[in-house]
């Protein structure tokens, strides 16, 4: 595997093998993901597990955990303004760092995030869009390597039939989906850390997994749940990845 690694990047060249990475910071997660993080100047999809406003917020907060950990503003490119920023604030990215911009399509979406990969002065661009086509994906995918720009579209769907184009091959480094589980108990009466099943479903040059993670801090950092700090989490992932 490493020797094929190594003859795609140097049929890739070299800007490909020296772009920078945003790791999570958890050995779990970027130890499945082939630069050891997310790669900046890279195009990544991210979408609820369901169609409920639960998991799409879970998907957005995921967004704003990994945007609060670039550097620069951070332009949001959405069709309504319906994004609690409280809540974006306490995974990390505050209101100071954010620039959104209302669209009225995702036509509109996908061109104003592709202009402000295009910029090259951003942390991140992110875009909530319902349909990504192969080559709408691809221009983004060019505009971030260009700039080394970050892309992240949420997949965003107000109609069930929306939801199929998920399933659909786009241009995306890789693709997440976050879904959200109980809570982590806490030793008195209250609410814990919430917590989520993120789920890679597809990455360049890697592979699928899945993993049980609290959500993010006020740094936009996961971590793990106590249950899987003093064990293995990669045994316990391929156990019920081969279940499913």
């Amino acid at each position: 595997m490493a020797q094929l690694r190594e003859q795609i990047e140097r049929i890739q060249g070299p800007s490909r093998r020296e772009r920078e990475v945003l790791p999570f910071g958890l050995n779990v997660v970027d130890g499945r993901l082939p630069a050891g993080g997310l790669e900046l100047g890279s195009l990544h999809e991210i979408a609820g597990g369901g169609n409920g406003a639960i998991d799409g917020a879970a998907a957005a907060l995921f967004v704003a955990g990994i945007a609060s950990r670039t550097t620069g503003k951070v332009l949001w490119c959405l069709a309504r303004p319906d994004l609690f920023a409280p809540a974006i604030a306490q995974a990390g990215l505050h209101a100071d760092r954010i620039i959104y911009v209302e669209a009225g399509d995702d036509k509109t979406i996908l061109a104003c995030a592709e202009e402000g990969l295009r910029h090259g002065g951003l942390g991140a661009v992110v875009g909530e869009i319902a349909r990504l086509s192969m080559t709408a994906s691809r221009r983004l995918q060019l505009a971030a390597e260009g700039s080394g720009t970050i892309a992240l579209a949420i997949r965003r769907w107000r109609r069930q039939a929306d939801a199929v184009d998920f399933g659909q091959p786009t241009a995306a480094v890789t693709r997440w989906r976050v879904s959200v589980m109980p809570s982590v108990p806490l030793p008195v009466p209250g609410v814990g850390r919430a917590k989520w099943l993120v789920e890679l479903i597809r990455c360049r040059a890697g592979e699928s997994a899945d993993f049980e993670l609290e959500a993010c801090d006020g740094t936009g950092r996961l971590a793990l749940p106590p249950d899987l700090v003093h064990r293995s989490p990669e045994k316990e992932i391929w156990r019920r990845f081969a279940s499913a």
